[in-house]
């Protein structure tokens, strides 16, 4: 059959559908998804392009769809995406209305592909312009894919340290065995299509913005019209003694997660902090390690963001998977034979058994490599950019987890994110503002972590609240958590409880404030959704 081949199929009556009903069909074995807004009928694929949720369990408003998973959304008109993660968009279909019957109208190769790749310019000779960026995550990425898409002809040239092309990172301590090339965002054969050179292995050691030029540790240099830093974050590093004992790792690349994972099997495993990171690689491990140990300075894991009853689940839940949980207290030394470690010792003298020990205390931003540029950075490190991603030099942009940038839900209050959905929206600003076009950033911030088969997910900016509001049942892991700071709603957290995460996240994206007062409402599901 040819992709080239038109079907039109009957859906439904037009009565059937009503204002604001999202609803799937069957059209030759594939799913698409009708939605009717504004009394307009549309339709588009029916799976988000990131992990294939069902788009129509996610909340629809206006003339776009959020996933109810992590938070990507597409627009219903148009299938593009319009939030991040994730890269591609949706097809899009025709529908028309003929004698109260909705039709649909497609063509066989759009149907069968679940996702679409925008249409995007390629390298043209005559444009002696170069955009370079510092990095290969999805904030240079997108970055670079927002350029092409925007008819950009110059050349584009990706850095990264890194052996690797793109990946997803976020698999890296949830699934630590798995194979670089299984996590790849795009392959080899995607970037020479569309004139992306990627540079792997070329590690950038500083940056003359006044000659406009970056220098690597080969000692070779590499001229820029534009520049984009998105260079992420870096693991802390473990200070107390033994730190450099054969078997301490650090969590950063694939080829760090494989180790982990290989070096565990039937072994003594203690984790270094009870960060996102650390508790996703207890719960990988929890099967497979002879025995796996956390410790942790707070009483429980993710206490400082998700509260202590939030984190109170997370520790149940990996408990009765057989992690111990040393909490209140830190290693004060790390004890090895012929090099090799062997033992973890607490504040209290008491020693856990180790033949494996991963470090999961936080990251820092990675920008030591501009010591000495006239670029701003904060006392972290973190790179200063405004709403449109520039930083102190002109030409210079900086996105991702590497800046300080003005988050738009807080008035503008600088914040530094380490979210893979936010990095996404800094790279396509990045290349809008590289092309002028003065877009400023306004994604509302939305992260999720897994933990044996469990999500939880999280919206908004929870620095600093003062109470948090409770719904549902936290032992049967089916609630909902509102951080309130001053009687309104800065975040919220749930399992088992979509799409309400990506309701107040739209909600948060409309502007519209949520007050302590409806979250207390009986009705406050419906209070939210208005």
């Amino acid at each position: 059959m040819s992709g080239t081949e038109r079907i039109t199929q009957e859906l439904c009556e037009e009565s059937e559908l009503n204002e604001g009903e999202m609803r799937e069909f069957d059209v030759q074995g594939q799913t698409i998804l009708l939605v009717k807004s504004n009394g307009v009928f549309t339709a588009v694929g029916s799976k988000c392009t990131h992990y294939g949720a069902p788009l129509s369990k996610g909340v629809l408003s206006g003339n776009r769809i959020r996933c109810p998973w992590h938070g990507a959304c597409f627009n219903i008109e148009t299938g593009d995406i319009e939030e991040y993660p994730g890269l591609d968009s949706l097809p899009c279909f025709e529908v028309t209305v003929e004698n109260g019957k909705v039709l649909l109208n497609a063509n066989r190769k759009a149907l069968e592909n679940p996702k679409r790749v925008k249409e995007m310019s390629r390298h043209y000779n005559g444009d002696r312009t170069n955009i370079v960026l510092i990095g290969s995550g999805p904030a240079a990425l997108v970055c670079a894919e927002t350029l092409r898409q925007e008819g950009y002809k110059g050349r584009i040239v990706m850095v990264t340290r890194e052996k690797h092309l793109p990946y997803d990172r976020t698999k890296l301590s949830k699934a630590m065995n798995v194979k670089a090339k299984d996590i790849y965002l795009r392959s080899e054969d995607f970037f020479s299509s569309y004139d992306i050179e990627v540079w792997t292995e070329k590690e950038v050691v500083s940056i003359n913005t006044d000659e406009g030029k970056v220098k690597f540790r080969d000692n070779s240099t590499l001229q820029y019209s534009q520049l984009l830093i998105a260079t992420g974050s870096r693991p802390r590093e473990l200070t107390c003694p033994g730190s450099s004992l054969q078997n301490v790792f650090l969590l950063r690349s694939p080829d760090d997660a494989n180790a982990i994972s290989e070096a565990a099997i039937g072994k003594n495993v203690v984790i270094m902090g009870t960060s996102f990171i650390g508790m996703e690689v207890a719960a990988f491990l929890s099967d497979k390690a002879s025995s796996v140990s956390v410790i942790g300075r707070s009483e429980f894991p993710f206490q400082a963001v998700l509260g202590p009853k939030v984190g109170e689940v997370a520790m149940k839940l990996l408990q009765e998977k057989g992690v111990s949980f040393y909490s209140r207290t830190e290693a004060r030394e790390i004890r090895g034979e012929n090099g090799q470690v062997r033992e973890v010792v607490l504040r209290n003298g008491s020693k856990l058994p180790a033949d494996v020990v991963v470090a999961g205390i936080g990251v820092t931003p990675a920008s030591n490599f501009l010591k000495g540029s006239r670029i701003a950075v904060d006392t972290r490190g973190a790179i200063f950019v405004d709403q449109f991603m520039r930083t102190s030099v002109p030409d210079v942009y900086a996105a991702g987890d590497v800046v300080s940038f003005p988050l738009s839900i807080m008035e503008g209050h600088r914040v530094n994110i380490g979210h893979w959905q936010m990095a996404h929206s800094h790279g396509r600003i990045a290349a809008l503002n590289m092309l002028n076009k003065q877009v400023p950033v306004d994604s509302v911030p939305f992260f999720w972590t897994s933990l044996l088969g469990k999500s939880l997910r999280y919206t908004g900016y929870g620095e600093g609240y003062t109470s948090i509001e409770l719904k549902g049942n936290l032992e049967e892991l089916k609630f909902l958590a509102f951080y309130i700071k001053d009687d309104y709603v800065v975040a919220v957290s749930s399992m088992n409880y979509d799409p309400v995460v990506a309701q107040v996240a739209e909600v948060m994206s409309s502007g519209r404030r949520i007050t302590k007062n409806e979250v207390l409402e009986e009705d406050f599901l419906s209070l939210i959704a208005k």
